[in-house]
């Protein structure tokens, strides 16, 4: 019997489940990504400032047990995506998650995962912006720009290309990808060499010593690496835009199982890889978080070159993270909006068929970035990504309880669930949302920036819920009028 009739069969033995509409919000996409334009997307979602930028600092206060930190993260980072690849099979949407915490948790529900997700997003412009900045401050042409100025522009590059349309946010995010695959690959065969051939290294010879002879695995204790995993969630954060992105491309069934699947060795080879190559080449006391381990590493080995070339690469890094938070909320927003629990304009659509009403009220968050920058430059990066990672831990378990939900309803056969199936439900679920949550509950121990982001927690709360009251009206108008025009 083919899906289909399965399909039908279930809805006429349970007429509840077949009340269900498509998303309103899925209306006026084009289908201009290309298979090879998505797999570069969740390689590109893979590969961003987090590693880039964020794992220099978190290399110097976790040591080399950092590799650990982004193996453990990185397995439930899988189990998210593999999730959301299930539930995209299921009913591929633009609005992802947020459609399908519409479907399986209510209105509510995909209201606090919507602006969750734009709180994530926004913030991490804000950190991508800062980025940008610091790595162009890399070069001393451009040391006497205010760290300001340079965010400024950036984001304004990017909102210009953003706005174009998707075939070329696409185009852009395949060759981004490209390039920052080529270069950490190069990158790696250069780190091989140097400790095979035992290389001087800016006076250390590299190895195990360079683990062993500075304090070992944990050299600060276990507590710091405890406290580097909210950052080490953030650098995950974006492998969620395969969701995001299935909603744009023709053929969802094909090209979803392939680029879910890769991401776990992509995440092992790049992520652990690569930390655990810096921790041979390098005591991790001498990196920072206000450089490029790999431009640090570049610079040390006597080419000069090799680290303007790396923090070129770094740089594109940051303003791919920037594209594509820009594409997610726009289509996130719209989706809200059609529903009424957004602002009607982030709606709007253009006649390249770009939501751009979302882009432009992400990109005004952003703004505010640039006066973070102005404020406080030092700070600016580390501010904002506790912040952001509060937006995708929260979006992360709303994933999880959807899937549970799913689950649940297709065990009922109220829905069928699509060959491509994240293993082991319910366990890997609620395994991977009692993580998260004590990942947020960790982060009260580090006084400096983790308690300090918790506190925003209650904040953030009373604004949702401020919020839910001013938009409820609404939604319900607009959910009646679905029903109306379903039935007629």
């Amino acid at each position: 019997m083919s899906k289909e009739a399965v399909d039908t069969a279930q809805a006429a033995a349970h007429p509840q489940a077949a009340a269900q509409p498509p998303d309103a919000g899925d209306a006026g996409y084009s289908k201009d990504l290309k298979a090879r334009h998505v797999n570069m997307i969740a390689i590109g979602g893979a590969i961003g400032t987090g590693l880039f930028l964020g794992a220099g600092g978190r290399l110097r206060d976790a040591g080399p047990a950092l590799a650990i930190a982004y193996l453990v993260c990185g397995v439930f980072a899988f189990f998210v995506v593999r999730a959301l690849g299930e539930l995209v099979l299921y009913r591929p949407s633009s609005g992802s998650f947020v459609s399908y915490a519409r479907e399986f948790l209510g209105e509510k529900g995909a209201y606090v995962a919507g602006w969750m997700y734009f709180l994530n997003w926004s913030t991490t412009g804000i950190a991508d912006i800062t980025a940008i900045a610091l790595y162009t401050h890399y070069w001393s042409m451009f040391t006497s720009i205010p760290q300001w100025v340079l965010a400024l522009i950036a984001l304004a590059v990017v909102l210009a290309v953003n706005l174009i349309s998707v075939k070329i946010f696409g185009e852009m995010e395949f060759w981004f990808a490209i390039v920052k695959v080529a270069t950490l690959v190069g990158f790696m065969l250069i780190g091989i060499f140097l400790l095979v051939t035992q290389h001087d290294v800016g006076g250390h010879t590299p190895g195990i010593g360079m683990i062993t002879d500075h304090g070992g695995i944990l050299p600060h204790g276990v507590m710091p690496v405890v406290l580097v995993m909210q950052g080490v969630i953030f650098a995950y954060a974006a492998l969620e835009l395969v969701g995001v992105a299935a909603g744009e491309t023709a053929e969802p069934e094909k090209v979803v199982p392939r680029a879910v699947n890769s991401i776990m060795w992509r995440v092992a080879l790049f992520y652990v890889g690569s930390v655990l190559l810096l921790a041979l080449l390098l005591p991790s006391s001498l990196y920072s978080g206000d450089e490029s381990p790999f431009v640090t590493v570049l610079s040390k080995i006597g080419v000069p070159a090799a680290g303007d070339v790396m923090n070129l690469v770094v740089l594109t890094a940051a303003m791919s993270s920037l594209n594509s938070g820009l594409y997610s909320t726009g289509r996130i927003l719209r989706s809200m909006a059609v529903a009424g629990s957004a602002p009607k304009f982030t709606g709007v659509m253009s006649r390249t068929q770009v939501p751009y009403g979302g882009i432009l009220l992400t990109c005004a968050v952003c703004v505010l970035g640039v006066g973070l920058n102005f404020l406080v430059p030092s700070k600016a990066f580390e501010i904002v990504l506790n912040v952001a990672s509060l937006g995708i831990i929260s979006t992360w378990v709303i994933i999880m309880i959807c899937h549970l939900v799913f689950v649940r309803r297709a065990r009922a056969g109220l829905v069928t669930r699509p060959h491509f199936r994240l293993p082991g439900s319910p366990v890997t679920e609620i395994a991977t949302i009692a993580f998260l949550l004590s990942v947020l509950v960790l982060m009260w121990n580090d006084p400096e920036v983790g308690r300090k982001t918790l506190y925003l927690v209650p904040v953030i709360a009373v604004m949702l819920v401020a919020g839910w009251f001013g938009v409820r009206r609404r939604v319900a108008h607009n959910a009646e009028r679905e029903v109306s025009a379903l039935r007629e």
